[in-house]
């Protein structure tokens, strides 16, 4: 006789995850939320009338090998903190609040504590950012991952006047570039840097560089929620830009199109560390950097020149280092 936990997929273990993780999501629930956790489909009723032409945005991601780090560390619960606040940045940067997430976790061998903690970093992160984990997905599937090892996804949905998209349309030539810090790598360019960093030190080592902080904790650095940031200062400004895969001239050029360009100015803000130290460990070619990691930018706020300083001093007074890092100029310019 052969049954489904022989063959790998362990019914009671999903069952005690759902068990463990229902009273967390629950603390998530906005008004909207209609259903409990456990229906076949999620029900949210999102209150449109303070809106004259709502717009709905959404943005699916997932994070990376970031993962194998996690993995590595055998810490799970900022993986889902990194999740969340890296797709709401994506449309947040659009000008849109979040409303509600969605999850997909999946795995070889369910551990529900391991999952536990997962969506611990996904509630503690939806909580952060007002929006309600109102479903997802837990799916066991041997043979496909490797033993202790899982994949997550996510997608996001938020609201935005129709009038108040933020998608570079109003960006001019003269604009300033201003960089808001990020908080490490985020969740791109894992495979360079796990490449580079696991073939000198283990994922506890302390390298002088990285002033007391272990590799694995350099590395697990949670992405940064710009949403607060960004709802504060989004009245006066051009257009966002979310620093992910791609770099920041490869992000910007996703607000600043044609017939304008942009110029960088690589050297107007000191690198983290972490940075520096993969580029010297791996003789990392400078242009890779720059296409690989964001450098120590996060977050791009675009402005008129005649707001720059004013901008720049609201920023400081949220408590953020910000720098001016380039100028929106005519097409044909250097953007490197």
């Amino acid at each position: 006789m052969t049954t489904y936990r022989d063959a790998g997929v362990d019914i009671d273990a999903g069952n005690e995850t759902v068990r463990r993780i229902k009273p967390l999501v629950r603390t998530t629930f906005t008004p909207g939320v209609l259903a409990d956790i456990g229906a076949f489909g999620s029900a949210f009723e999102p209150q449109f009338d303070q809106y004259r032409e709502p717009v709905l945005i959404s943005s699916v991601d997932g994070v990376g090998t970031k993962l194998k780090v996690a993995f590595r560390a055998g810490k799970h619960d900022t993986i889902g903190q990194d999740l969340v606040n890296h797709c709401v940045n994506d449309i947040a940067v659009c000008g849109a609040v979040p409303l509600f997430f969605l999850d997909y976790l999946s795995t070889g061998k369910l551990e529900p504590a391991v999952a536990e903690d997962v969506i611990c970093g996904l509630v503690a992160a939806c909580k952060e950012n007002g929006c309600a984990l109102i479903g997802g997905e837990t799916a066991e599937m041997p043979d496909i991952y490797a033993a202790g090892e899982y994949d997550i996804a996510g997608t996001v949905v938020g609201i935005v006047e129709k009038s108040g998209i933020l998608d570079g349309r109003k960006v001019v030539p003269g604009d300033r570039l201003i960089g808001i810090r990020s908080s490490g790598l985020h969740t791109n360019g894992y495979s360079l840097a796990r490449r580079v960093l696991f073939e000198r030190y283990d994922i506890g080592d302390t390298p002088p560089e990285l002033g007391g902080l272990s590799v694995g904790e350099a590395l697990l650095s949670v992405h940064r929620p710009y949403l607060a940031l960004i709802r504060a200062v989004c009245d006066t400004v051009h257009a966002f830009v979310h620093v992910t895969g791609g770099g920041i001239a490869g992000n910007a050029a996703r607000v600043i199109r044609d017939p304008l360009t942009f110029t960088i100015d690589w050297e107007a803000w000191q690198r983290p560390p972490i940075f520096e130290l993969i580029q010297r460990l791996g003789s990392v070619p400078e242009d890779d950097m720059r296409r690989t990691f964001n450098l120590g930018i996060g977050l791009i706020v675009i402005a008129s020149e005649g707001d720059a300083r004013s901008l720049i001093a609201t920023l400081r007074v949220l408590g953020e280092d910000p720098v001016c890092v380039g100028t929106v100029t005519a097409a044909g310019n250097d953007s490197a």
